[in-house]
């Protein structure tokens, strides 16, 4: 009798059925397009958790939005912004001329430039000398750094705004603007490890 009964209903009333059927594809449809950002920023947040031992002091920041706003200089004097370089990975490194940990990673730097700006990724070494519109270029050219842009914080507004603990400090940002890293400190940055982990970081891959 139970499977009589059953059996009539789903006779008598298919459009009730039907529309059953529909609500709970809508509500599958509607949960998996939820869940796809969130894939995404998993699969980067993943791409972007360096193996132990990669960087001495590496810190995750999960996605933090960034100050975009805030001008520094080119080398011609002229103003820019960290929008200027949107929908790029970037590789934002604060350094100084008196800093010796810097110094010794700009070499490092420029070279990384040079493997990563085929893959949509731009490496910024910005200047914290009170002169550095100055004594940037003059330091660029003693160490041959080509790849590398002349950029200036002139009076370290945007080195305040990542909050720097002290120099160098170096900044990894996604092409939505999003702080997914930093490393404080030293790193052999045109090791193929990391040069590795910089391309599988920050490249664009949700285009």
């Amino acid at each position: 009798m139970i499977a009589t009964a059953s059996t009539l209903k789903v006779t008598f009333c298919p459009k009730k059925l039907i529309a059953q059927m529909r609500a709970s594809i809508l509500t599958l449809t509607l949960a998996s397009l939820i869940a796809l950002p969130a894939q995404t920023a998993q699969a980067q947040s993943s791409s972007c958790m360096p193996q132990k031992g990669l960087f001495g002091n590496y810190q995750s920041d999960r996605n933090k939005k960034t100050p975009t706003d805030i001008p520094f200089l080119q080398a011609s004097g002229e103003e820019t912004t960290l929008a200027d370089y949107a929908g790029k990975g970037l590789i934002v490194n604060f350094w100084a001329t008196w800093c010796a940990p810097c110094v010794r990673e700009m070499p490092q730097l420029n070279r990384l430039s040079a493997f990563v700006r085929n893959n949509n990724i731009e490496v910024l070494t910005i200047s914290e000398d009170l002169k550095g519109l100055t004594s940037a270029p003059k330091f660029y050219k003693t160490h041959n750094l080509n790849d590398l842009p002349v950029l200036v914080d002139k009076k370290g507004k945007l080195m305040r705004a990542f909050a720097a603990p002290g120099l160098p400090l170096t900044v990894l940002i996604n092409q939505h603007g999003q702080e997914v890293g930093r490393v404080v400190g030293l790193a052999e940055w045109d090791s193929v490890e990391i040069v590795d982990f910089v391309r599988n970081c920050l490249s664009k891959k949700d285009s």
